[in-house]
């Protein structure tokens, strides 16, 4: 690799926005200006006794490519820089983040207190397959500390959840968990998806372990799958150790991608953010709209807690309209410009129906305990016009 020494030295007391353009950039021999694409699967040694240093971690050195490639430390490094982490662990999507760090960090008999307020398939997730590691799952209320406190067992060992959650835009406090992690000897996992580090850091929070799931506003467009967790080395390398022996791990092609993501996520996070909150003032006012879940508006119950660990609101919200199902696809199907698909974090608007698609694996039960009704629709703003936007969903609302 060329000498990066000078390079390096200019990110020292970096902010944010030149983070996320230059952190982790190593230049090759090449002295390329953009980040290198290592496509290989594995490197080779100048000898066997360097393979051997290399293999055996006497020696610092690429091992293969299911947990050692420069393109993807690259995208580690620089995520790392702006969650504000000692270590960053690439992999192949969020979920599988989530997977792993619960494969490396937790063991048979310990428990996970997880707020109810979380993805569907992260609830599928705990209640069908982390559970037949012989770990407990319960779930609680994300909004009340106390319930956290009074579900707590003597085997927690790790709180999990997500703020805001999906797709309500309810908000734990971060600050109250982490205490109570703390005092218990527990981790506390936040999934921070929706509002990116452009918007919120939990590990300055107090947080052990942050998680993405990269194919959303990291990418930013759309286009490939990626995954992360985050936090201080000595868990982090617990991590990495289930990429080299399982190797859920993150593509070169796809770090790359990322990469590029990262460049512009504070601008596109302030982008996505003014048309939500646009949207969501927009969809208030609407006669044919029941209620609205964002937590930038002032009504929202997590309003004033977000304001303190935020510093947007993301551009992810909900509403709900009468007539439940039948209804909720009507205003869906009506739409011309925006995409009816579960992804979010799009330059384009998505729009979904989560008690039938992002939710749809969670019984009735479990939906309606989590806020998630048959009249609920998500929406997730891209980068259109707000106008066009707003124009799109007025058809399918004009008719109810």
């Amino acid at each position: 690799m060329a000498d990066n020494k000078r390079y390096d030295s200019q990110l020292d007391g970096a902010q944010f926005d030149t983070l996320a353009v230059r952190a982790g950039h190593k230049r090759s021999n090449e002295h390329e200006h953009g980040e290198a694409m290592f496509m290989t699967s594995s490197y080779v040694f100048g000898s066997a006794q360097e393979a051997a240093a290399i293999f055996g971690g006497d020696q610092a050195g690429n091992v293969y490519s299911r947990y050692t490639n420069p393109t993807v430390r690259m995208f580690e490094e620089r995520l790392a820089a702006l969650e504000g982490a000692e270590q960053c662990v690439a992999t192949a999507s969020g979920m599988s983040a989530i997977f792993s760090t619960i494969l490396a960090l937790l063991n048979p008999g310990d428990h996970i207190l997880s707020s109810q307020n979380i993805f569907g398939s992260t609830n599928v997730m705990f209640s069908k397959y982390v559970s037949k590691l012989g770990i407990e799952v319960d779930y609680v209320d994300l909004k009340d500390v106390d319930a956290w406190q009074a579900a707590i067992k003597p085997n927690t060992r790790m709180l999990f959840l997500e703020s805001p959650s999906n797709p309500l835009n309810e908000v734990g406090d971060i600050r109250a968990l982490a205490r109570l992690a703390k005092a218990q000897n527990a981790l506390l996992v936040v999934d921070n998806c929706f509002c990116s580090p452009a918007l919120q850091q939990p590990l300055k929070l107090g947080a052990d372990i942050v998680i993405h799931s990269a194919t959303k506003f990291i990418d930013g467009q759309g286009r490939c799958l990626g995954g992360a967790a985050l936090g201080r080395s000595e868990l982090m390398e617990e991590v990495v150790g289930v990429l080299r022996s399982v190797g859920p791990s993150m593509s070169p092609f796809n770090a790359w991608v990322m990469l590029k993501g990262l460049e512009t996520l504070k601008i596109r996070m302030k982008a996505h953010s003014e048309n939500a909150m646009a949207l969501a003032n927009w969809l208030t006012e609407h006669p044919n709209v029941k209620s609205v879940y964002y937590a930038g508006l002032p009504t929202h119950p997590s309003h004033e807690l977000a304001k303190t660990q935020q510093s947007g609101f993301g551009g992810v919200l909900g509403f709900e309209v009468e007539g439940g199902r039948e209804a909720a696809w009507q205003v869906m199907d009506s739409t011309r410009l925006v995409s009816i698909t579960a992804n979010l974090g799009d330059a384009r608007t998505t729009i979904t129906h989560p008690a039938t698609t992002t939710h749809c694996r969670l019984t009735e039960e479990q939906r309606l305990q989590a806020g998630i009704s048959d009249g609920l629709i998500r929406v997730a703003c891209g980068l259109e016009d707000i106008e066009d936007i707003q124009r799109d969903l007025s058809f399918g609302l004009a008719n109810l």
